[in-house]
């Protein structure tokens, strides 16, 4: 008789609605990993309470709290679901310890993952980044048109309910579309990216929208195109399974008179594409699909890291 492999123990530092979001995923779905423990900073908050409820050891003392704990040498792998100022003092206090980081601010300390693109790309590196929800749900689609044709121009829209956007998010407003335009290029291979996100206030709150628009060259291959951008969205819905393409895949034309002629540097094809992402439930409502996509990504890489 075989005994299962013991779990890889994980912490997560932020007790919102990400990090709360994150530990209800690995608790209710991951057969690798278990939470060793969920670290805030209020200790009146919901997540910290519902780890106590679910029996997972907490600290409300951050970062400082999280050492301090008596198994945190067992911990291997620490999501850290904060800010990006945050993560910043979070990386630095933890450095010495030799934990491997899994950051879903867009602080981008450490190399851009999109598990869809490029999961065993940087299985070693001490402090990976996740980007950003757009990033998550952008990039796949920039990087498979780049499989078929040399992007010129990638320009994102995320429009996500305002009432999933909670402070870290609003603080880092700026962060998200460096970050994410920066992925457009770096993991999705377009020649120069530009991201947009919108807060929608509309009642009852929206799923999250994502329109991706790529220039590509004259003679690219639209049916080879459209192919590639089917393939890669059952890709990313093998892990997000409330992520789907809205409509069919749009390709026209841009001639001189196009304002995206001067971006793109001349005249070409507009591929555009777009997305619904509807979250999970799992902790969050399912209309905050921009938060479920970071945490269903983040789970994919903690998994893959426990099992290279």
């Amino acid at each position: 008789m075989s005994l299962a492999a013991p779990r890889t123990k994980v912490a997560i530092i932020g007790s919102g609605n990400i990090g709360t979001d994150l530990m209800i995923k690995v608790l209710r779905t991951s057969e690798v990993l278990t939470v060793a423990a969920l670290a805030g900073i209020d200790p009146a908050s919901d997540g910290l309470a519902l780890a106590r409820r679910l029996g997972v050891p907490t600290t409300h003392d951050g970062v400082n709290g999280l050492l301090a704990l008596p198994d945190f040498d067992a911990i291997d792998i620490i999501l850290d679901a904060t800010s990006a100022a945050a993560h910043q003092h979070n990386a630095t206090v933890l450095e010495p310890y030799g934990k491997q980081l899994i950051d879903l601010t867009p602080a981008a300390l450490g190399p851009y993952v999109v598990p869809s693109v490029n999961l065993d790309e940087h299985l070693w590196a001490p402090d990976l980044n996740m980007v950003t929800c757009g990033g998550q749900a952008t990039v796949p689609i920039v990087a498979a048109v780049s499989q078929v044709a040399h992007v010129r121009y990638a320009e994102i829209i995320a429009s996500i309910s305002a009432r999933s956007a909670g402070p870290g998010t609003r603080a880092n407003i700026d962060e998200f579309t460096e970050t994410t335009a920066r992925a457009l290029e770096v993991v999705g291979g377009a020649a120069r990216g530009k991201a947009v996100i919108i807060l929608n206030p509309a009642d009852p709150p929206p799923l999250m929208r994502d329109t991706v628009h790529c220039v590509v060259d004259d003679d690219a291959d639209g049916v080879a195109l459209t192919k590639a951008i089917d393939a890669i969205v059952t890709e990313v819905a093998a892990y997000v399974p409330g992520y789907r393409l809205k409509q069919q895949v749009q390709i026209r034309p841009i001639g001189r008179d196009d304002p995206l002629t001067a971006l793109a540097g001349g005249n070409g094809q507009l591929v555009s594409t777009f997305l619904e992402v509807e979250g999970a439930a799992h902790y969050l409502p399912a209309y905050a699909g921009n938060l479920d996509i970071m945490t269903s990504a983040a789970l994919r890489v903690a998994e893959r890291l426990a099992t290279r």
